[in-house]
């Protein structure tokens, strides 16, 4: 266990958080793009994990400018969200209902995600480390924008059919 004797010290130590999380993601996210029926949600889970595997890319950069080391600190959280999130592609379900499930898994994750991308870019401001709040800043406003493209997707057309418990197959 590491000693968490300054805001720096803590800055790293989620940060290591944070960076297990995103390689956790990196592996779920092809899953649900799989299990998911509508080609726009589909679209959506593709698309942020490109934007996660940079999201990787810029923890290291983060890292880097700290003169720290890359290295994750298993994340607990984001392990219990995947499995959470799994256990609904188990589940007797109709395609509506399930994209519905997904894009609540997926907007948990996201939740999880800005609320630790926005403490640790404070942490980086606190400290004076521009350049890093700026990058952790950047991944913060993507994982918003992701947060609302699901809640957009659910509202306009997923929640509707799932209400109806209509399979995405007999809605098109």
């Amino acid at each position: 266990m590491v000693a968490l004797n300054d805001l720096q010290d803590l800055l790293v130590d989620q940060l290591r958080d944070l960076y297990d999380a995103e390689h956790q993601l990196t592996k779920a996210l092809p899953k649900m793009a799989k299990a998911a029926t509508r080609p726009e949600l589909r679209q959506a889970f593709e698309k942020h994990l490109s934007q996660t595997e940079e999201h990787v890319n810029r923890l290291e950069q983060v890292f880097e400018i700290l003169g720290e080391r890359a290295k994750a600190k298993p994340c607990k959280a984001m392990k219990g969200l995947i499995e959470e999130g799994s256990e609904v592609l188990k589940e007797k379900a109709s395609d509506s209902v399930r994209d519905a499930a997904l894009i609540a898994a997926a907007q948990r994750v996201e939740h999880y995600e800005i609320a630790a991308y926005s403490t640790v870019r404070t942490f980086a401001e606190n400290l004076g480390q521009r350049e890093a709040a700026s990058i952790l800043n950047q991944t913060l406003k993507e994982e918003g924008e992701t947060d609302k493209t699901l809640t957009q997707i659910a509202t306009t057309c997923v929640n509707e059919l799932a209400e109806q418990g209509v399979g995405a197959e007999e809605s098109d």
